[in-house]
């Protein structure tokens, strides 16, 4: 039971000194503990004028108090400069808070955090004063060094502006450094959504935005983009980072015949599979003609998706490059998917109505040109299907005539079964 009592007592005494480890009184305790309470009781209420009085001795006269005065500081002060209309005696409250920050690191240390604090607030009081633009630059330069992957949210993006703002303005920094910053502020965002996971959707907005404030800086060209990334995409192969910037980059540029932009959306492609960067890579490639890998890329963008108008135009694509391939089964099988899918899809018809069309000359025989035109009657209902008049006159003007079907013992209306590839039924119609 003593020995409980001791130990109470020694968690009790351990808890008082570290209670007044964190307070420093100065000789006239007193008057600073009436001048402290003073002042937090006029902030509570928002008289920054009375609480800034009480602090202002504090400040003077017990300047390692606690950290509290210099937390407090800054709310206080800022609390004048929002109330003030003045602009100089705005500016020279917004002085006053950056000031006290500079003063809390120096009784109190912690210079990263300190920082991390300072820059936002700097930059919400100087982003229009281009005679503060270095020294904002150095501050963002400074905190985003001491701090790395654990500078604040908030930070990110004005950053970027900064970094815009101090090289429109004749700031000393080259192109080269420009980028490097670009990526720094990338990287940190990346880390941030992929492993703090945290404000996710804002972050990736940040991305969009530190993407476009660097097209507005230095002139991302395709040129740009091929030149400066390109060579290290070659050296890095498999950096999604890396391969990410350059999907950013070459968007904002509309660089996307770009080879390097095909390799980087294919590493990310790879790592973080996704339904339209699938499809644009195999678009991509069929324009190149380069039929292989753009089946590939479009038959994994409809295993992507659950999104039915999606996996039709991944399907009519498809349809397409087999249809220029002369594979006319495969090209109607993924036009009827496409279809299937999503029944809006008219122009899926149209790709089975020209391979019917095209046919002709295989499928003929030469014995009965009733049965060797019926493959126009088949590509005249599928362009009426897809609603292409065009088609409709093209394929009705090399219907049968009608001496043609009274040569051959038939009549219009009658039912013909066309073989060759298409086993399709028609209806015999003349010219």
């Amino acid at each position: 039971m003593k020995a409980k009592i001791f130990l109470i007592g020694l968690f009790g005494l351990l808890v008082f000194e570290t209670a007044n480890a964190q307070w420093n009184w100065p000789e006239d305790k007193a008057k600073a503990e009436t001048k402290n309470a003073l002042y937090t009781d006029a902030l509570k209420q928002e008289n920054y004028r009375s609480a800034a009085n009480h602090l202002h001795w504090l400040l003077v006269n017990a300047p390692n108090l606690n950290k509290s005065i210099y937390i407090n500081g800054v709310k206080i002060y800022d609390g004048l400069a929002t109330e003030e209309a003045d602009i100089a005696k705005k500016k020279m409250y917004q002085d006053s808070v950056l000031a006290l920050y500079d003063l809390r690191i120096k009784h109190f240390g912690d210079e990263s955090g300190v920082l991390n604090r300072k820059a936002y607030d700097a930059y919400k009081y100087y982003n229009d004063d281009k005679d503060r633009y270095k020294e904002l630059f150095d501050l963002f330069k400074n905190t985003f060094e001491l701090n790395g992957k654990k500078v604040m949210d908030i930070n990110l993006l004005p950053y970027m502006d900064v970094v815009r703002r101090y090289k429109l303005s004749g700031g000393s920094i080259s192109d080269e450094e420009v980028l490097g910053i670009y990526e720094e502020i990338v990287d940190i965002t990346n880390y941030k959504i992929e492993v703090v996971k945290k404000n996710v959707d804002n972050l990736k907005v940040v991305l969009d935005k530190v993407n476009e404030i660097l097209v507005g800086t230095i002139d991302v060209n395709c040129d740009f983009v091929e030149q400066n990334l390109g060579p290290k995409l070659k050296a890095e192969p498999t950096n999604l980072k890396l391969a990410k910037n350059i999907l950013r980059l070459s968007f904002a540029g509309k660089c996307l015949d770009l080879p390097v932009f095909i390799e980087a959306a294919k590493v990310v492609q790879k790592e973080e599979p996704e339904y339209g960067l699938a499809k644009l890579i195999g678009q991509s490639a069929a324009a190149k003609d380069d039929f292989t890998t753009a089946i590939q890329y479009l038959e994994e963008s409809i295993e992507l998706t659950d999104d039915n108008t999606k996996k039709a135009d991944s399907y009519y694509s498809l349809a397409v490059i087999q249809s220029n391939l002369d594979k006319k089964v495969s090209a109607r099988d993924y036009a009827r998917k496409a279809i299937a899918a999503d029944p809006t899809k008219k122009e899926a018809y149209k790709v089975i109505g020209n391979l019917y069309y095209n046919s002709f000359n295989e499928c003929s025989r030469g014995e009965n040109p009733v049965h060797d035109k019926a493959v126009y009657l088949a590509a005249y209902e599928m362009f009426r299907l897809a609603g292409d008049s065009s088609g409709m006159s093209r394929a009705q003007a090399q219907f049968p005539t009608m001496d043609d079907i009274f040569t051959f013992n038939m009549q219009v209306g009658d039912s013909y079964r066309i073989g060759c590839w298409i086993n399709e039924t028609v209806t015999i119609q003349k010219r």
